[in-house]
């Protein structure tokens, strides 16, 4: 453990520590918004950055991402290597939009080479909320503590109504078949509602997946390819 992971560990900071540390988280999320006004609607794809390009994960990611991005979503995912590079590489590769929040982290991960447009955030806080902020929907892939982070996040959100219904789709059944268990003995518990079972669907279908995206985020919030937002010359903003 570091000095400076000791000193957080003892509480209160000065005044002027904990006031620049809010105006640190401040200026992320300004810089998260501007850098990301005109990139939606998406969907965004959590999944580990751990599988390599020849992993059958990473072809059913591509796979995935592509027939998203030719509804006329962005896929947008936290832009690092693995199952993120996969996301945005398929949507690329049928012309569609891709877009990463890259987590600046000790070890330097670089964003992946398949995005439009990205922006590098310190705070993991940041990132998820940007991740969300901008998706009509979530697609869950394999992955590990991260991913599972960001999974429950935005189903807490979702639960809590906290933000619309958006759909949240969890590919494969069998690696998730043990989370899928526990959410139903869960319901056994009274711990969650039943009704809140419906808010995930569990498949291994990418048909299946698109015709729920389409039923459940296009068809239900009403999207369309074209947003109306207009860049203002003056804030030097652009569409991408």
């Amino acid at each position: 453990m570091t000095k400076k992971e000791i000193k957080f560990l003892e509480g209160p900071q000065s005044r002027i520590h904990e006031f620049s540390f809010t105006y640190s988280v401040l200026v992320e999320f300004i810089k998260g918004f501007r850098a990301l006004h005109f990139v939606g609607p998406c969907v965004t794809i959590f999944g580990s950055a751990r599988f390599k390009e020849d992993h059958p994960y990473y072809t059913q990611t591509r796979a995935i991402a592509g027939e998203v991005a030719k509804l006329g979503f962005t896929v947008m995912t936290g832009g690092g290597p693995g199952i993120m590079e996969a996301a945005n590489r398929g949507a690329k590769e049928v012309g569609g939009r891709s877009v990463g929040c890259n987590i600046i982290l000790p070890h330097e991960q670089q964003h992946n080479p398949y995005l439009d447009k990205w922006v590098n955030i310190k705070y993991f806080f940041v990132r998820k909320t940007l991740l969300i902020k901008y998706s009509y929907a979530f697609i869950v892939m394999p992955g590990g503590f991260g991913t599972l982070d960001e999974y429950f996040e935005a189903l807490t959100l979702i639960q809590t109504k906290m933000i619309s219904q958006f759909p949240v789709i969890i590919f494969d059944k069998n690696f998730y078949k043990d989370i899928s268990s526990h959410i139903d003995f869960m319901v056994t518990q009274g711990t969650i509602a039943k009704e809140d079972i419906q808010l995930c669907l569990f498949t291994d279908s990418v048909d299946e997946a698109i015709e729920h995206l389409k039923k459940y985020s296009i068809d239900k919030f009403g999207l369309k390819k074209e947003h109306k937002r207009k860049p203002f010359w003056w804030l030097y903003e652009k569409r991408y």
